[in-house]
Order: C-alpha cells, then sequence, then structure tokens
C-alpha cells in the first residue's frame, strides 16, 4: 500500500517539496565550514563548468556544497526514489538528468546511453554535472562512467564531501545513506581538480578513476573529521574494492 502510494504523482510532489524545504531548513541551521576556504573562488570558479563526484548515500548533502552563482544538474535515477530525488533538486535550483549507472548490458535499459550525452550537453551549456561516482549497489568504488564524461568533455573531476555532524544514518542501506539535522556543524571539503586528456588511453584511464577514488577518500577523511565523526561506510571501502578488482581482472582474462 505504501509503496503505490509513493509512486503517485502528488505524493511525490509533496514529499520533494516537504523534503527540499527540510534540506533548507537544515542548511540555514547549520555552521558550515569549507576546506580549502577560498576553494570555490579560487579553484573552481576559474574552470567552470566542472564535473562534481560524491558518493552514493550523500545526495542528499552535496546540494548544501553548491554556491548560489555555480548552474548545477544532477544525474539521478530513473527508477525507485529517483523521481523524489529530482523533485528535491529542482526546489533547490538544480536540474535533473534522468539516468543512472550500471555494469555491462544493464546502461541501456537504465538510461545510461543518453544520461550521458545529456551530461555532455549540459556541460557545454555551462552547466557544472553533479553525479555520484560509484555505480549501484557497489559502495565506494569508483565506475568508469566519470572519468569517461570527464575525458569526452575535456571538464575537471573536483572530488567533494559533505557531511554534519547531527545527522540522520540509513544503517541498513547499501551505501550507508545520510541525512543532516538541524543545528548542528557541516563540512563542505573540495578536493584537488583531476583532469582526463582526450587522448586518453585504457591505462590512463584507470588511472584517473583510481584518483578519484583517492581523492573522495581523502576529501571525507576531512570532512568527517572536521564534525568530529566517523564516516559509516568507512568499512565497505576495503571488501567492496577487492570485489571490483576481481572482476575487473576476470573480465580482462575471459576478454570481455
Amino acid at each position: 500500500m505504501a509503496s503505490a502510494l509513493l509512486k503517485k504523482p502528488a505524493v511525490q510532489a509533496l514529499l520533494g517539496r516537504v523534503l527540499a524545504s527540510y534540506l533548507t531548513l537544515v542548511r540555514r541551521t547549520s555552521r558550515i565550514v569549507i576546506d580549502p576556504p577560498r576553494v570555490y573562488e579560487d579553484k573552481v570558479r576559474p574552470d567552470l563548468p566542472v564535473i562534481v563526484a560524491m558518493w552514493h548515500g550523500q545526495h542528499l548533502m552535496v546540494p548544501f556544497g553548491r554556491p548560489d552563482w555555480m548552474q548545477a544538474s544532477s544525474l539521478v535515477s530513473r527508477h525507485g526514489d529517483g523521481e523524489i530525488n529530482a523533485i528535491v533538486l529542482r526546489h533547490l535550483g538544480i536540474e535533473a538528468i534522468r539516468g543512472s549507472g550500471a555494469h555491462g548490458r544493464k546502461v541501456r535499459q537504465k538510461g545510461g546511453a543518453g544520461a550521458f550525452f545529456a551530461m555532455v550537453r549540459a556541460l557545454e551549456r555551462g552547466r557544472t554535472m553533479v553525479l555520484t561516482a560509484d555505480v549501484p549497489k557497489v559502495a565506494r568504488v569508483v565506475g568508469p562512467g566519470i572519468v569517461k564524461l570527464a575525458q569526452v568533455s575535456g571538464r575537471p573531476i573536483f572530488p567533494v564531501a559533505v557531511t554534519a555532524s547531527r545527522r540522520f544514518e540509513a544503517k541498513r542501506s547499501w551505501d550507508r545513506t545520510t541525512m543532516g539535522l538541524p543545528f548542528g556543524r557541516c563540512a563542505i571539503v573540495v578536493g584537488e581538480a583531476i583532469h582526463v586528456a582526450r587522448e586518453a588511453d585504457a591505462a590512463d584511464l584507470e588511472a584517473a578513476r583510481q584518483a578519484v577514488e583517492r581523492g573522495l577518500d581523502d576529501a571525507h577523511r576531512r570532512a568527517f573529521a572536521l564534525v568530529g565523526r566517523d564516516d559509516p561506510a568507512a568499512h565497505l571501502i576495503e571488501p567492496n574494492r577487492a570485489l571490483a578488482s576481481s572482476r575487473r581482472l576476470a573480465a580482462e582474462a575471459s576478454g570481455s
């Protein structure tokens, strides 16, 4: 019953508006620290438009890191709670592009190919693209999509982490989704830019993929240290990356 109710457009519109209002309240009542302090003015703004990389589970917090002067679009899943997320983003001034990352043959059915070219066009229009770097169900492992987007568009990737000292944690979710609570401390950490050459070969793309992982790991360590809390998904890193590495080796061995 609840699942069917959540699929109704009117209910989705209401929930999206309420959640956007709540997140606005959290942002306005939080003490926000940006690390480095002038990173937007000194590094991000001169490179606009850019690609902002985040981990899954932070999609409710990363909008806090968008300055008012930054036009931004974000990749949002076509299914599940994607429609509600898209409504939330629109209320927060962020354009939603529908589609999601996937493995192998699932890319087409999830709208990945069309979404990829929509993201390229958004960057060409001067809009910063915000997207999760990890593929669904494999948290904290950077997929190839965000690096390929940087190669095709020629735009740099900035790893970003946003967290709060007071927050709700979905401890049973695969990505450990978090959402800030009002009247706490909030840390926004922006890592160093990662550039991918248009002529990059497979080895270069893999090196860039690993650089994005390191950048996001470092940004998250700094962000959680700033608010004095532990990263709820830190324990997923080692096993998920070991599994992803074994899958890549198996794929290379089979020639696929």
